[in-house]
C-alpha cells in the first residue's frame, strides 16, 4: 500500500492501510496519512478489470460526470468536498496509476462523518437516497449523455436480455427448465413488456440521460448530524441511458419487505408507503427535469427493472450459475422467485403506484421538509 500510494499526489506522511466497505468487485483500502500534525485519510481502490474491461473510458467518464457536478455543487453554495466524489490525481497528473503487474489504481477523498446502509432502518433513509439519486439526475440533466462510455453495453436492455434468456432457455445444458416452469411461464407471459423502454427511446420518445445504474439504498453516503444524504458513490456504472432505469432499480431494491434471496416468499412483499416515500424523494428533486413521458412510465419502470433482475436470475440458474456467486444449491433460483413476487406485486398496485407519481408531480415542494 504504501508503495501504491507513493504514486499518488497524497499530503502527509502515510501511517497505514486497510481494507474498507463491503463492495465486492473492487479492492477498497482506507489509507491514513498524517499532514502538519493532523490526520488526513483517502480511498484507494484497485479496479476489477475483468469486470470492467475498459478502465480508462471508465474512469474518463467518471471524470467528466463529477466535474459536472462539482460545478453545480459551488453554483449551489454546497460544500465541493463532501457532495461529490474527488479524485487524486497521481504524481504525473493522471487519474489512475497502472503498476507492474496491470493491476488498475485509482483514489479519492475520503468523506468523513456519513453512514451508508445496505437496508433502510427507517423510512427517511430511503427518502433521502432518493432525493440524493433525483439531485444526481437533476445535476446532470444538461450533460450530453451520447459523449460518455457504455462500460458495460446493454446493461438495461430487457430485450436483449430477453433473446439471452430464451437462448439458455433453449439450450438448458444443466436440464433445470423442467424444474422451473411455473417462472418460465410468468416470464414469458410479460415478452410484449421487455422492448417497451428500448423502444421509445429508438422512437425518440424518452431522452438519453447520464444514468447511475446501481441505485442501491448503500450508494448514498448519509450526513451523521443531519441525516441528510449527502453523496451518491460508486460512479463506475454512470454510462448513457434511460432515468427510468435508476427510478426503477431504486424501487425494485429498496421497497421490497425482506431480502433479496429469501427462500420464504411470505416475507417478501412490495411495499406502497416505502414506494410512496421514495418517489416523493426522487421527485422532489428530479421532478422539473423529466420529461411528461418519462413521469408516466415510472410505475412501470420498477416493475420492468423488478422483472429484468429476476429473469438475470433465472437465466443465470438455467446455464448453471455462471455469473451471480451462489451459496447454496437454487440461490439463483430464490433470487428470481423474489423478484417475481415483487412484480406480481407491483401490478396488483399498479393504480396506486400511478396516482402517487401524479400527486408528487403536482406538489414536488410538498416533499422538501
Amino acid at each position: 500500500m504504501r508503495k501504491i500510494a507513493e504514486k499518488f499526489q497524497f499530503e502527509g506522511d502515510f501511517q497505514k492501510a486497510h481494507s474498507y466497505g463491503n463492495g465486492h468487485i473492487n479492492d477498497t483500502y482506507l489509507l491514513h496519512f498524517v499532514h502538519q500534525n493532523s490526520p488526513k485519510q483517502y480511498i484507494l481502490q484497485r479496479v476489477n478489470t475483468h469486470v470492467f474491461r475498459d478502465p480508462e473510458h471508465l474512469m474518463q467518464n467518471m471524470s467528466c460526470v463529477t466535474a459536472h457536478i462539482r460545478q453545480k455543487v459551488r453554483q449551489a453554495g454546497g460544500d465541493i468536498k463532501r457532495e461529490v466524489l474527488n479524485t487524486v490525481k497521481t504524481r504525473t497528473g493522471a487519474d489512475w496509476f497502472v503498476d507492474d503487474e496491470g493491476g488498475f489504481w485509482r483514489a479519492s477523498l475520503f468523506i468523513g462523518g456519513v453512514d451508508a446502509f445496505s437496508k433502510a432502518e427507517h423510512p427517511e433513509h430511503l427518502f433521502e437516497a432518493a432525493r440524493a439519486f433525483g439531485r444526481f439526475q437533476r445535476q446532470l440533466c444538461d450533460f450530453p449523455a451520447d459523449t460518455l462510455f457504455p462500460t458495460i453495453p446493454d446493461f438495461h436492455n430487457t430485450a436483449k436480455r430477453f433473446h439471452v434468456f430464451q437462448a439458455a432457455l433453449a439450450a438448458d445444458v444443466c436440464g433445470r427448465a423442467a424444474a422451473v416452469q411455473p417462472e418460465i411461464d410468468f416470464l414469458l407471459a410479460r415478452a410484449a413488456d421487455m422492448s417497451v423502454l428500448v423502444d421509445a427511446l429508438d422512437r425518440g420518445e424518452l431522452p438519453l440521460r447520464v444514468t447511475h445504474n446501481d441505485t442501491k439504498l448503500n450508494n448514498v453516503l448519509i450526513d451523521k448530524q443531519t441525516g441528510k444524504g449527502l453523496c451518491v458513490i460508486d460512479l463506475d456504472t454512470v454510462m448513457p441511458g434511460l432515468s427510468l432505469y435508476d427510478f426503477g432499480d431504486g424501487i425494485r431494491s429498496g421497497t421490497n419487505t425482506g431480502e433479496e434471496d429469501d427462500q420464504d416468499l411470505s416475507g417478501v412483499c412490495f411495499s406502497l408507503p416505502l414506494f410512496e416515500r421514495y418517489t416523493e424523494g426522487y421527485l422532489s428533486e428530479a421532478g422539473d427535469s423529466l420529461t411528461p413521458a418519462e413521469l408516466a412510465l415510472l410505475p412501470f419502470s420498477a416493475k420492468l427493472m423488478t422483472l429484468e433482475c429476476g429473469m438475470r436470475f433465472l437465466t443465470d440458474y438455467l446455464q448453471g450459475d455462471v455469473y451471480f456467486k451462489v451459496h447454496r444449491p437454487d440461490h439463483n433460483l430464490d433470487r428470481c422467485r423474489t423478484q417475481f413476487k415483487l412484480v406480481a406485486d407491483m401490478e396488483r398496485a399498479a393504480e396506486q403506484m400511478a396516482a402517487i407519481v401524479a400527486r408528487c408531480t403536482e406538489h414536488p415542494s410538498k416533499q422538501q421538509s
